[in-house]
C-alpha cells in the first residue's frame, strides 16, 4: 500500500464528514486508489465512534482504531501509527487546520529523497494572540534547552517514510512529544511551508492545561537542562548564604546590632521557594521514570475496524 493517513479523533463528529470528503479527494489525487485512512477514536463521547464505524462499513479503505478510553492526542497517534500499513504515512489532525490538499505537494517533496516532510506554519489563522505567542516562545525555549534540533513552528502535520514509522512504533516512551521523537531519529527531513487555516468546526482539543502538559513532556523528554538549572540555583543561593554569614559575623565582631528582620525573613522565604521548585523539578523526572518503569501498554484498543482478510496480515 502506497499511502496511509493517520488521524486522531476526539469528539469530532461535526468535522468528520468534511474531513472524510477532503481526505478521499486528496489521497486519490496523490496516489489513486492505493491508500487507507486510519481514524483513531480516542474515547469520544459524541458519536464519533459510530460515525467511524459507518464510514468503514461503506468503504473498507477507512480503518477504525477504537481505543478503550481517552489516552490523549500523542498516544492516539501512536495507536494509528502501529496499525497503518502504507509505505508513506501522513499525520493529520481532524480539525482541518492543516489542509489535506497539500498532500500531493508533500509527496513530490518526499520523492526528492526525504524521509520526513514536515509542515512549517507561516501563519496561524483563527488563533488568539496568546496562543500564537505562547507557541512561538515554547519552540524557541525548547530549541535552546533541547539536545535535539527541533524545528520551530512545526506541529504534527507531516509525511513520514515507512522506515521512520517503524522506528517510532518501537520507541517505548509513555510521555510522548512526537515531533521531537521524529527529529531525534534523524534521516533527511525537509520543511514544507504553509498557512494554517482556522478550525473548521467544534472546539480545540488543546486548552491551556494540555498545552502546558505537552510542553512539560517536551522539556523533560529532550533535555536535562532544568535539572542543571536547579543545581545552578542551589549553588547561587549557597553563595549568597555564605556572603550573608560573613556580613553577620563581621557586624557582630564590630559590636553592631544586625538589623533587618524583614529582609532576613524574605531571604528565608525565597530560599525555601527555590528549594521547593528544585524538589518539584526532581519529582517531575522521577515521576516519569516511575510511570515508565511499570511498562504498561501505551494504549488499549477496544475494536479494530478492518477487513478480516487484511486483519490477518497483522
Amino acid at each position: 500500500m502506497r499511502l496511509s493517513v493517520v488521524v486522531p479523533c476526539f469528539n469530532e463528529i461535526a468535522v468528520l464528514p468534511a474531513l472524510r470528503a477532503r481526505l478521499m479527494a486528496a489521497c486519490q489525487d496523490a496516489v489513486g486508489e492505493d491508500f487507507e485512512i486510519v481514524l483513531v477514536d480516542d474515547g469520544s463521547t459524541d458519536g464519533t465512534r459510530r460515525l467511524i464505524a459507518a464510514y468503514h462499513s461503506e468503504d473498507p479503505r477507512v480503518v477504525g482504531v477504537l481505543l478503550s478510553r481517552n489516552h490523549g492526542h500523542q498516544l492516539a497517534l501512536a495507536a494509528g501509527l502501529s496499525f497503518c500499513r502504507g509505505e508513506r504515512v501522513l499525520i493529520l489532525d481532524a480539525d482541518l487546520q492543516d489542509p489535506p490538499e497539500l498532500l500531493p505537494q508533500m509527496m513530490a517533496r518526499m520523492d526528492q529523497g526525504f524521509d520526513v516532510v514536515f509542515g512549517r506554519r507561516r501563519s496561524r489563522a483563527g488563533e488568539t494572540r496568546f496562543k500564537t505567542g505562547a507557541a512561538h516562545l515554547f519552540y524557541r525555549v525548547l530549541r535552546r534547552f533541547s539536545t535535539v534540533e527541533i524545528a520551530a513552528d512545526a506541529g504534527d502535520f507531516r509525511l513520514l517514510s515507512r522506515r521512520v514509522v517503524d522506528i517510532v512504533v518501537k520507541m517505548p516512551e509513555e510521555h510522548r512529544f512526537l515531533r521531537g521523537m521524529i527529529s531525534w531519529i534523524g534521516f533527511a527531513q525537509s520543511p514544507f511551508d504553509y498557512d494554517r487555516a482556522p478550525r473548521l468546526a467544534g472546539e480545540t482539543k488543546y486548552p491551556l492545561r494540555k498545552m502546558l502538559r505537552l510542553a512539560a513532556d517536551a522539556l523533560t523528554g529532550f533535555s536535562t537542562l532544568p535539572l542543571r538549572l536547579a543545581s545552578y540555583a542551589g549553588f547561587a543561593f549557597a553563595g549568597m548564604g555564605v556572603l550573608l554569614m560573613i556580613y553577620v559575623l563581621a557586624s557582630w565582631l564590630a559590636g553592631a546590632v544586625v538589623a533587618g528582620w524583614t529582609s532576613l525573613m524574605a531571604t528565608v522565604l525565597i530560599i525555601g521557594s527555590v528549594q521547593l521548585i528544585v524538589v518539584g523539578i526532581l519529582g517531575e523526572y522521577i515521576g516519569r521514570l516511575y510511570m515508565q518503569s511499570k511498562a504498561r501498554p501505551l494504549f488499549i484498543v477496544d475494536q479494530l475496524l478492518r477487513d478480516e482478510a487484511e486483519r490477518g496480515l497483522r
